[in-house]
């Protein structure tokens, strides 16, 4: 929660454009590439940009689906199955035959010859996906990190489609977290699972035979905190310039005077002199109406033309 606190806390709400777009690049790819998926960070930067690539059909549908898929995940409820549903239909599009629909026939997960998972039964499906998602809506008592972790291990469990599984319940934690803590669009903790896929599969299989979540809880959090760690070495907060802080200003203040006082109070990282060259600036390019002089002075924001 500290590293959270520390991203939500800077003053840019959020991270550069080239930053951004590097790990959204990295959680797409970390995602599929857990599946098998073979194309390069240079093929996938490719396609992340529109571009046509040289490699395997059934890998750029992937990952093209998935940077699809991700980029809808602001406008997924993470406790409707309707959505979950439809999440899945536009990650797996062109790759299974029933996308967006859950599995009617019984599943088991292998690692090599091995039986790793056996699934519920199709018949109780919907049933498992409602009840998880009942609880989604309900929990408000833990931590959002706690129930994205719940939320992607239960869809592991259930299993509830044909394929997919795997991405689905990657996707619906990263839904669920960047709802409760918006910065997490841009955490690429997929990644992370991926350098550690071994240990990823391991503890799902230990959490099968012991009944309980604790240990992919405690998993997925290490793994989120690597993911945060590494986004904060690498975040260069945008810089703000006088002309932001003025349109800043005038959310906050709206009709109302205001002195220099006020605006230090509104802005609180800026220095004396800085408030007072952007309250200067602003009188000159006729933003503001000044009244008064020296510790009298007062301000107010004329109106937007047009």
């Amino acid at each position: 929660m500290q590293h959270i606190g520390r991203v939500e806390g800077l003053q840019s709400a959020k991270p550069q454009l080239k930053l951004r777009r590097s790990s959204r690049l990295h959680t797409v790819l970390g995602s599929v590439a857990i599946e098998g998926n073979t194309l390069t960070l240079e093929q996938a930067s490719a396609i992340f940009d529109g571009k046509r690539v040289v490699g395997p059909r059934r890998d750029v549908l992937e990952l093209q689906n998935a940077i699809k898929a991700y980029d809808a995940a602001p406008t997924f409820n993470p406790a409707s199955p309707l959505h979950l549903r439809r999440a899945h239909r536009t990650m797996m599009q062109g790759l299974v035959n029933d996308a967006g629909k859950f599995r009617s026939k019984g599943v088991g997960v292998f690692q090599g010859s091995e039986v790793a998972h056996i699934a519920p039964p199709a018949g109780r499906v919907a049933l498992l996906v409602q009840n998880l998602f009942d609880w989604i809506k309900a929990e408000h008592t833990l931590d959002g990190l706690i129930v994205s972790t719940v939320a992607h291990y239960e869809l592991e469990f259930i299993h509830p489609f044909s394929d997919g599984n795997g991405r689905m319940g990657r996707l619906w934690q990263h839904v669920v977290l960047q709802k409760r803590h918006p910065i997490f669009q841009w955490i690429p903790f997929e990644s992370v699972i991926h350098g550690k896929q071994e240990q990823y599969y391991r503890v799902l299989r230990l959490c099968d035979k012991a009944g309980a979540s604790t240990a992919f809880i405690e998993f997925s959090l290490a793994a989120v905190l690597e993911g945060l760690e590494a986004f904060l070495s690498d975040l260069r907060p945008e810089p703000v310039s006088g002309e932001q802080r003025l349109e800043n200003g005038r959310a906050f203040f709206a009709k109302q005077w205001f002195t220099r006082k006020d605006y230090l109070a509104h802005l609180k990282t800026l220095s004396t002199a800085t408030a007072s060259r952007d309250l200067r600036e602003g009188v000159n390019a006729g933003r503001l109406d000044r009244e008064g002089e020296k510790a009298l002075c007062r301000y107010r924001f004329r109106p937007l033309r047009g």
